[in-house]
């Protein structure tokens, strides 16, 4: 779950002159970045959804539990095998007429996984909306980067990324109340017409540009001779496989401790703490990246620790939810923004490489999860991951000149320019 910048220039700021008002609202076009928001929420929910509703999928589809769990995995391997190629085959395609592409596979999917009641169809109907999140994930914050001028283009990422912990904190949450309720196709269903309205709203209210001429395509093998893309990459596959093995099995991890009936609420709590997370690194992300990461990391190592040796106090497992959310909400904004920076003029191709290997972490940790519950039970997921997160923290902590400095390339510079163009339309007294 990442995404590779195209290369353009970012959309020419107006001028304050022509205009009153906040100088932000004049330069960020939200509508657009809100459209592109809804398409993040609807590419995480559809990814993370099944998470909520294991144990009915799975007797609906009549399978084991571990078994369902692998609809996270194939939706993982579809985006894994096909991220780069396809990336690499529709470069030159506009980018709004790939972004609807995008989308409808999505509804396409979500429609046909609603329908299925046989496991083998399901499992198809994930993979195709993998292939789908591995061409959204390849062009959204590359779509949100070029929508603004230079030093507002983090925050246009803000905005569109802040659909993952939207999709933690409400989209899982929801499906999951949805399900218990309504039965967990329902739920799918919704996905569906949520991808329909979005569709209309791309059409209708998304700039266009153009995709990238043949010399402007990246290589992928090269950039990983750079210094600091290496270590970001490591980080971002034993991170992401750390958090998949609890996150794509927690209904099964909190039916085992008799908490059943909290699993809706407890990812509310995540997801309202993986909000706040993304708000926190937003504002402290270009002069605080490694601090941020290094505390990121920390903080879902002491939640899996809570869950590990203190799970039989219900109050606990939430304070441990609260934790994994502070933790887990930046680290998508964290891993991207260091990966551009370290990839310089290559980081569109750095960012691929990172889709990649986020969903073979996310496959890996479907794989990995299921075969922890049926040899070892659920309570082995916060031990795997706190010994996961070791190595995440050692190379963090190693890679402080190339990879995660303590604060971004140029930092002052763009917070100057941005003050010096916010005083510019304040009238004089």
């Amino acid at each position: 779950m990442s995404t590779a910048p195209d290369t353009a220039p970012a959309a020419s700021a107006p001028d304050p002159k022509r205009g009153g008002g906040d100088e932000e609202q004049q330069k960020l076009p939200r509508f657009a970045l809100l459209a592109l928001a809804t398409a993040v929420f609807i590419t995480c929910l559809t990814e993370t959804l099944p998470a909520g509703l294991l144990p009915a999928m799975s007797e609906d589809l009549r399978v084991s539990q571990s078994a369902t769990g692998q609809t996270v995995t194939v939706y993982a391997i579809g985006t894994a095998l096909t991220a780069i190629p396809l990336t690499a085959a529709t470069a030159g395609w506009q980018r709004k007429k790939l972004l609807l592409t995008a989308m409808a596979g999505f509804a396409l999917a979500n429609t046909v996984t609603a329908v299925s009641s046989v496991y083998e169809l399901t499992m198809v109907a994930r993979f195709v909306a993998g292939v789908a999140a591995g061409l959204a994930w390849a062009l959204l914050a590359g779509y949100a980067r070029r929508l603004a001028p230079v030093h507002l283009q983090g925050k246009a990422m803000a905005i569109a990324m802040a659909g993952i912990p939207v999709a933690l904190s409400l989209g899982v949450p929801a499906g999951t109340f949805l399900g218990d309720w309504l039965g967990w196709r329902v739920a799918f269903l919704s996905m569906t017409a949520l991808t329909v309205v979005l569709l209309v709203w791309i059409f209708a209210g998304v700039p266009d540009f153009p995709g990238q001429a043949r010399g402007e395509r990246p290589k992928l093998l090269r950039t990983l001779t750079i210094p600091g893309v290496s270590p970001v990459l490591f980080v971002t596959l034993v991170f992401v496989l750390a958090h998949t093995i609890l996150y794509a099995y927690i209904a099964s991890y909190l039916k085992d401790l008799g908490l059943e009936g909290h699993t809706g609420l407890i990812l509310l709590v995540f997801g309202a703490a993986s909000l706040a997370s993304i708000w926190i690194v937003g504002a402290q992300i270009n002069r605080r990246l490694r601090g941020l990461t290094v505390g990121g990391a920390l903080l879902v190592a002491v939640a899996s620790l809570i869950l590990a040796v203190l799970s039989d106090t219900t109050a606990l497992v939430y304070v441990a939810a609260v934790l994994w959310g502070l933790g887990w909400g930046g680290v998508p904004t964290l891993l991207q923004t260091a990966v551009g920076d370290a990839g310089g003029e290559s980081a569109d191709a750095a960012q691929a490489m990172l889709v990649t290997l986020w969903n073979v972490a996310m496959a890996g940790g479907g794989i990995v999860g299921g075969i922890l519950l049926d040899t070892l039970g659920s309570e082995s997921f916060p031990w795997a991951v706190v010994l996961l997160l070791l190595p995440v923290l050692a190379v963090v902590l190693y890679a402080r000149k190339a990879g995660f400095p303590a604060a971004r390339p140029g930092a002052g510079a763009v917070e100057e320019q941005a003050e010096a163009e916010e005083e510019a339309v304040v009238p004089a007294s």
